[in-house]
């Protein structure tokens, strides 16, 4: 599925060719915090898949609970989250934030990791795969 987005500003714009199927939902703390939410709802995309139409990211390096470091990258003028990738010049995978993009109400997730970090008060989610951890192959 072909899928383009940006962050709130518009300074940055990007496209992607995505599987919709491979939409997951992430209860991880650092998803919460930069996400300032509950959790993320992110979308696995190979870097060759994924294309900068405007605007550079910032970046930064954040060690996460697993021990794996990832680059996030945000857009410098207004703060939006755009993606998160494996450090280095040359990710496999970049892990676009399914919520800056125009075709969001389609992407429905059908997994959700990191669940032992999940907030209490958040009900179930039916007909999702449910993992204590992350991510799944």
């Amino acid at each position: 599925m072909h899928v383009d987005g940006g962050c709130h500003c518009g300074f940055i714009k990007y496209e992607a060719d995505i599987d919709p199927d491979a939409v997951g939902l992430c209860h991880c703390s650092d998803c919460q915090t930069i996400s300032g939410s509950a959790f993320r709802i992110v979308v696995q995309v190979p870097k060759e898949k994924f294309r900068m139409l405007g605007g550079k990211p910032k970046t930064y390096v954040k060690t996460a609970e697993s021990g794996n470091k990832r680059t996030q990258a945000f857009c410098p003028e207004c703060g939006t989250s755009i993606y998160a990738a494996a450090v280095g010049d040359d990710p496999a995978m970049i892990g676009v934030r399914v919520g800056n993009l125009r075709q969001r109400a389609q992407l429905k997730p059908s997994r959700q990791i990191w669940c032992r970090s999940k907030l209490p008060w958040l009900p179930d989610i039916p007909g999702l795969e449910s993992h204590p951890k992350g991510p799944v192959s």
